[in-house]
């Protein structure tokens, strides 16, 4: 399935996730979630694109074959194909560069195929550099000596923040679902949590790396630091939670703010042409994309959340023009 939220700004674009669902009506949540999650992104990133997402819904416990999983693939770019151009599609849970390779053997509007044959591959170093730079807007300063970070998710993205943070003189605390990451985690130097614990660490920064929907009400009475910046997607179960977050003195960065340095990044290079470093530079404005949406909300008494939506609804129906740095 795919969903167009907006085409307000651009062509929709948003990553292609591929995963098992308990049924049709979660899997649909999903993509019409992720899809408006991907226009505010566009939208308070400053680029010229709108929100869409795409969903591959898998059975539970169904596992694909190399040549079903290559069919399945090839289905899915026929659908996209069908958009000729409206929708953009990108690696996401369950996908990678060589899976938009697949794409593009029956659609041309995919993204983040291999640098071997000319895309940009992985996004998770942009993305992880995004978060710092919106690490960086939250404390005010790039110095993160002594901060205790826990980071929950120790993925391909985790894996970028834990060792860039960990270099730069943090005490670095990860947890995954999947055990086996703990020996790798450990060679790091780097602390180790279970997963169900990682939230309710003592941490001067919690980041969220993994799935959404960590944020309830429950979990953020038992949050015990002053700021939380993440690049997982959706991380509240509500928008009231960043309320919550508020009355409790816990600065909450909007995930899709947090998180846009993968499309920045993405889309500088290959809708825009831009070089490496013109479009790292580009992921860099998320720093003070953070630093104005934090004075906005101090100085209207609102949220970061707030003040996010508002910039992106005002971006949306005033068609602004990208921002370069």
């Amino acid at each position: 399935m795919v969903a167009i939220h907006s085409s307000a700004l651009g062509p929709a674009v948003g990553g292609c996730r591929l995963k098992p669902y308990a049924g049709l009506t979660e899997a649909v949540d999903d993509v019409l979630r992720l899809s408006a999650a991907m226009t505010a992104k566009c939208a308070v990133a400053g680029l010229a694109f709108g929100g869409g997402k795409s969903v591959i819904a898998l059975e539970p416990g169904r596992a694909l074959s190399p040549a079903e999983r290559r069919d399945v693939l090839l289905d899915h770019a026929d659908l996209v194909a069908e958009f000729g151009g409206g929708y953009l599609a990108g690696p996401d849970v369950g996908t990678g560069p060589a899976d938009m390779l697949v794409l593009r053997e029956v659609s041309a509007f995919a993204f983040c195929t291999p640098e071997s044959a000319g895309g940009t591959g992985s996004s998770s170093g942009p993305t992880a550099a995004g978060v710092l730079a919106a690490l960086r807007g939250a404390l005010g300063s790039p110095d993160v000596t002594g901060r205790r970070v826990v980071i929950s998710g120790y993925g391909s993205v985790g894996a970028h923040l834990a060792a860039s943070l960990r270099q730069a003189g943090a005490d670095v605390v990860v947890s995954d679902i999947d055990p086996a990451k703990r020996a790798d985690a450990e060679r790091g130097g780097l602390g180790w949590v279970e997963p169900e614990k990682a939230l309710t660490l003592t941490a001067d920064v919690v980041i969220p790396a993994a799935v959404g929907g960590v944020l309830s009400p429950e979990t953020v009475a038992r949050l015990d630091t002053p700021l939380v910046v993440g690049p997982a997607n959706n991380q509240l179960t509500e928008d009231a939670v960043a309320d919550d977050l508020a009355a409790r003195g816990v600065l909450w960065v909007p995930d899709y703010v947090a998180s846009a340095g993968g499309i920045l990044y993405t889309l500088s290079r290959e809708a825009e042409g831009l070089d490496h470093e013109a479009a790292l530079a580009r992921v860099e404005t998320i720093e003070k994309t953070v630093t104005d949406l934090l004075e906005a909300a101090k100085a209207n008494a609102t949220t970061p959340l707030r003040e996010a939506a508002a910039l992106a609804e005002r971006r949306l129906t005033s068609g602004a023009a990208p921002r370069t740095p």
